[in-house]
């Protein structure tokens, strides 16, 4: 491919449909250094599935990015950089392994399995409130709350805190996903999480005096041998919890709706079978258009990949999209098969760093998209294009607006 690609990952185009592009990289030069960014981007099923269990593909790319700053930008975003220096996700073993087996102690099936009964009265809450409304906005009025109560209600997080959570989930979006504008916003976005942590803080300590059946209260409690987590990681992953607890989930529904309306006859197949189909529908959302778009690594050593080296210090950006849609792997991949079998994604990654809260977004999304379609059999779009979030790492819409037709009680 000739070296004047032009590299705007967040082309005003790419953000709305990043799949053209994604499919020429991963065509023409699947292993690509995108000089506009000064990183490799990864496109191809066995490349990004390679990079996700290959240890030289380091997820602790905090401090490297700490590293890199000047003495003035890092006294200035070292509070941020606290916080997400504890992020598992930002950790490479053993650190890693220590602190997923203390945290997963709080995700286990049987924990998610027994937040359906209230999922579903969340989701039939937010239902109600749309009754009467002919057009929303289907993130903010449906996609976005429900989420945010479940997962603000399992670390509990009392009722009448829940809205502020909003303001503080969107400075960490643009903290972690790379918005646009970051520089502008990062100040703002530090004060969020400063916040945020804060008051996470607070919620801990009163939990340490007043045990519940919550997530905080099983971080607290979670020991393996003489290891618990300190006050610091608690909060730090408590952060990462509530974002990743909603926003995923958030986009997953929002994302499943414009494929399902973007394709009518599988969903007028769904209609016709929604109990059948509700699970296979949600594993081809995940892989057709998640919510994560790609994962970034630091390289830890030289590697070489398709005849390109990768250096020790390099970025990397492994794109699950483009991955989910490789020919190699999936049957005619850019059709939206809501019976696709078998359907290997990694919507929610692969390894050793493979999403927590999975089963959660699954249960939240499956839930979600069942009764909203069969509470609304006409649900339509509004006529406009829905407002795609301008982010690197995720993929989710800022709003999309939605007809709902007659209500079926």
């Amino acid at each position: 491919m000739s070296n004047k690609v032009d590299d705007e990952v967040l082309r005003p185009d790419r953000i709305d449909d990043p799949h053209p592009y994604f499919q020429l990289m991963r065509e023409n030069d699947p292993v690509h250094w995108n000089e506009k960014y000064r990183a490799w981007f990864i496109y191809r099923y066995d490349d990004v599935t390679e990079a996700l269990r290959e240890s030289r593909f380091s997820s602790a790319r905090i401090q490297p990015a700490l590293d890199r700053l000047s003495p003035e930008q890092r006294a200035e975003r070292q509070p941020t950089y606290d916080v997400l220096m504890d992020w598992l996700v930002f950790r490479d073993p053993p650190d890693h392994t220590r602190l997923r087996k203390l945290v997963s102690r709080a995700f286990t099936p049987r924990a998610i399995e027994s937040w359906r009964l209230r999922a579903t009265q969340v989701v039939d809450d937010t239902l109600a409130e749309l009754s009467g409304k002919e057009s929303v906005n289907l993130i903010s009025d449906f996609a976005y709350p429900i989420p945010a109560v479940v997962i603000a209600e399992i670390m509990g997080v009392p009722p009448n805190d829940r809205d502020i959570f909003k303001e503080w989930s969107d400075a960490v979006m643009v903290l972690v996903f790379g918005a646009r504008g970051l520089e502008d916003r990062r100040l703002k976005a530090q004060h969020g999480l400063m916040e945020l942590a804060s008051y996470l803080g607070d919620l801990v300590k009163f939990h340490r005096s007043k045990p519940a059946d919550n997530i905080i209260a099983d971080l607290i409690a979670a020991q393996e041998g003489d290891d618990r987590l300190s006050d610091q990681e608690i909060v730090a992953n408590l952060v990462l919890f509530l974002f990743g607890g909603h926003e995923t989930t958030t986009n997953l529904i929002g994302n499943g709706v414009n494929a399902l309306l973007n394709n009518p006859q599988q969903l007028q197949k769904y209609r016709r079978d929604p109990e059948s189909l509700t699970k296979s529908m949600v594993e081809e959302v995940l892989r057709y258009d998640g919510p994560s778009k790609m994962e970034v690594r630091t390289i830890s050593d030289d590697i070489t990949m398709r005849g390109k080296t990768l250096r020790k210090g390099d970025m990397a950006y492994l794109v699950q999209h483009a991955a989910n849609r490789d020919p190699e792997h999936f049957e005619e991949p850019d059709i939206f098969d809501i019976e696709r079998e078998p359907n290997h994604h990694i919507g929610f990654g692969f390894g050793i760093h493979f999403c927590l809260g999975a089963a959660l977004a699954r249960l939240e999304g499956s839930i979600a998209l069942e009764r909203l379609l069969t509470c609304y059999p006409d649900l339509s779009a509004d006529g406009e294009d829905p407002h795609w979030i301008p982010t690197m790492l995720s993929r989710g819409m800022e709003s999309f607006p939605v007809s709902l037709g007659e209500a079926r009680v």
